[in-house]
């Protein structure tokens, strides 16, 4: 099985450990296990709670206590709909190996990351893509979506809020796009690892799996719970599907270890908390952003309205992996060339590191611009 080399993903692991100031990462700035007891209102005591824990493989699925709060942030799905996985990556190959088969036609909204487009290609599904236009605040034109969709499109895959672009899809345009679904039989899959990353109020947007019967809802710790090191995702899938899933996922999981599974449950439980300073934190380096963007005149934006990244359009005279590399190497900042999401002339900003690194990083940028071009 051939499947295209994952851009995004060597890009990173290329030079995450190389940058000193990474404006590249993804995450809301990570929490150590000391600051997710505080947020939980527990103490360092707590850990002793782990001491009589034997380390076998544990509940199989998911321990019932991580599915019923990871139900919370739901209306509807039941703990038995939960699928707990090695992260929201492994969410959503576990969906596309279970549902897409050779010949499939799926219909991926872009840019994306690039597992809802390459794997249901590497399966010999045919896959046909929605770009997202700036003019449009890259939201998916609906019109378009209705002219792609045929009775032969198994799946539409899509993510929200918006990764790379930072756009928001709100209730009534997934209405929409529920409909557009609907009318010709097809799944939807939402990729949600941005949920509650929203700019303004409470910071959500209603879930997939909660507006539409043939919804497919991925998500995860790592983004706006703080804890990618738990490597802990799930898929809220209709019945039908789960079984499907569960089949692929007892070849390449098993379970999640017991102590991840253990930690997971604490942060949901305290979701509310977790979510307040994920709220903060983008909310305020955003901001940080949005004022460095109105001072720099080789750069311009759709400002973001949810998630942890913007994608800014670049006026230069090199490519953007060209413009990447000599920024990181002669500066030490890291951002994502725009070329790993098939968007020339962009490169990616990540704005939920810790607030020191975002402005030292854009002082450098800024630096490296005027004296560059």
């Amino acid at each position: 099985m051939f499947i295209e080399p994952f851009k995004v993903e060597i890009w990173m692991n290329e030079w995450e450990t190389k940058c000193t100031y990474n404006l590249a990462e993804t995450c809301v700035a990570s929490i150590t296990v000391d600051e997710l007891l505080a947020l939980s209102g527990r103490t360092g005591k707590d850990l002793s709670d782990l001491l009589p824990m034997k380390l076998g493989y544990g509940d199989i699925v998911g321990s019932p206590r991580l599915r019923t709060a990871i139900a919370a942030l739901y209306t509807k799905p039941h703990i038995d709909d939960i699928i707990i996985t090695h992260g929201t990556i492994a969410a959503n190959m576990l969906v596309h190996k279970a549902l897409v088969g050779r010949g499939d036609h799926v219909v991926a909204v872009t840019p994306t990351y690039q597992q809802h487009y390459s794997i249901p290609a590497s399966i010999d599904a045919s896959v046909t893509t929605l770009g997202l236009r700036e003019e449009d605040g890259f939201l998916p034109d609906l019109d378009h979506l209705r002219a792609l969709v045929t009775p032969e499109t198994k799946l539409i895959a899509l993510t929200n809020p918006n990764n790379p672009t930072g756009a928001l899809i709100e209730r009534p345009m997934l209405e929409d796009i529920v409909s557009i679904a609907d009318s010709v039989g097809a799944y939807l899959l939402c990729d949600e690892v941005y949920r509650g990353t929203g700019q303004k109020g409470d910071g959500m947007v209603p879930s997939i799996a909660d507006l539409y019967d043939k919804g497919i809802s991925t998500a995860g710790m790592s983004k706006v719970f703080s804890l990618a090191g738990l490597r802990i995702g799930w898929v809220v899938a209709p019945k039908e599907l789960t079984e499907d899933i569960l089949i692929h996922r007892d070849y390449d999981t098993i379970s999640v270890g017991m102590i991840n599974d253990h930690f997971a449950a604490m942060a949901l439980e305290n979701a509310e908390q977790i979510l307040a300073r994920s709220q903060r934190i983008t909310r305020e380096n955003l901001a940080v952003v949005e004022a460095w963007i109105d001072n720099e005149p080789r750069v311009s934006w759709v400002k973001p309205r949810a998630g942890t990244t913007a994608m800014l359009k670049l006026d230069i005279p090199i490519t953007s992996r060209e413009f990447c590399i000599d920024l990181v190497q002669t500066t030490g900042v890291m951002l994502t060339p725009g070329d790993a999401f098939d968007m020339e002339g962009y490169a990616r900003l990540g704005f939920a590191n810790d607030l020191p690194t975002i402005k030292v990083g854009l002082e450098k940028l800024s630096s490296y611009l005027r004296t560059t071009f």
